[in-house]
């Protein structure tokens, strides 16, 4: 038997996987779009661009945005009672709607 392979990408063939119609290049306004300190967003990670991509454990999370570090977004991510901070490209968040998303 051979060994297993156990990259950073591995056990995510289908946590990656595109649904038809979504894949393709993604709009302007998504990768544009400015969050502010303190605003809440959703890690899902989009497989076509791998610059930012953060690992899979943190795929549909929900974090708040701490700072910027150059062209990504420091985003605070609870993990069973421990904070990690995660380093981001705008790609691969998307800002979370409804009540209470931005805290002052």
């Amino acid at each position: 038997m051979g060994k297993r392979s156990r990259g950073f990408r591995s056990r995510s063939r289908h946590l990656l996987k595109k649904r038809a119609g979504t894949a393709g290049k993604i709009g302007l306004s998504r990768l544009l779009h400015n969050y502010a300190v303190n605003d809440k967003v959703r890690i899902l990670i989009d497989s076509a661009i791998h610059k930012g991509m953060p690992h899979r454990r943190f795929h549909g999370l929900v974090g708040r945005v701490s700072g910027r570090r150059g062209k990504s977004y420091l985003v605070e991510v609870p993990i069973s009672g421990a904070v990690k901070n995660i380093i981001v490209r705008p790609e691969h968040i998307q800002p979370l709607r409804g009540e209470g998303c931005r805290e002052k």
